[in-house]
């Protein structure tokens, strides 16, 4: 398929809901290639659909693209919601669609994730570490979220990245 350009803040897109994906539908397969090659393409681990301007829940995921991590390898999520997470801590976190910042945001140490393959079967999956910051991160898109609306204190925890 294609690389798509990732959408940046303050586009509207990033802000919104998502809906539901059905894994039948003939458009899902073709959106995750270009998630995919647009991933490939990019200097990040993580995608969600939202920031190639697709308004639905799919997310793919590789951690192992950064030097020194494991995690699942690629993984491509539809649908995905967080069944249970703990080891709450604040972590330093950057995303492709604020290029310019970073910012200390709270997220979880180990989280449980569920959602469907592209196929359409069920996927549980246990992340820690970087990997289920990644899944935090992404899934947050799904709802219209960003980093920067997790950031406690935007003169204390907000950061321009050093280019």
């Amino acid at each position: 398929m294609s690389v798509r350009p990732i959408l940046l803040y303050p586009d509207p897109a990033l802000k919104a809901k998502t809906a539901r994906v059905d894994p039948a539908s003939p458009e899902v397969a073709a959106i995750v290639q270009d998630m995919l090659d647009t991933l490939k393409a990019s200097p990040g681990v993580a995608l969600a659909a939202p920031q190639i301007g697709h308004l639905m829940q799919l997310i793919v995921v590789d951690v192992s693209r950064k030097k020194g991590e494991q995690g699942h390898g690629l993984v491509v999520l539809l649908n995905p919601h967080i069944l249970q997470q703990d080891g709450p801590r604040v972590i330093r976190e950057g995303c492709l669609s604020v290029p310019d910042y970073t910012g200390n945001v709270l997220r979880y140490e180990r989280i449980l994730v569920q959602g469907l393959s592209p196929d359409g079967l069920p996927v549980t999956l246990a992340a820690s570490g970087f990997e289920a910051l990644a899944f935090q991160h992404e899934l947050d898109h799904l709802d219209g979220m960003l980093f920067l609306d997790r950031i406690a204190s935007l003169s204390t925890d907000l950061f321009r990245r050093k280019r």
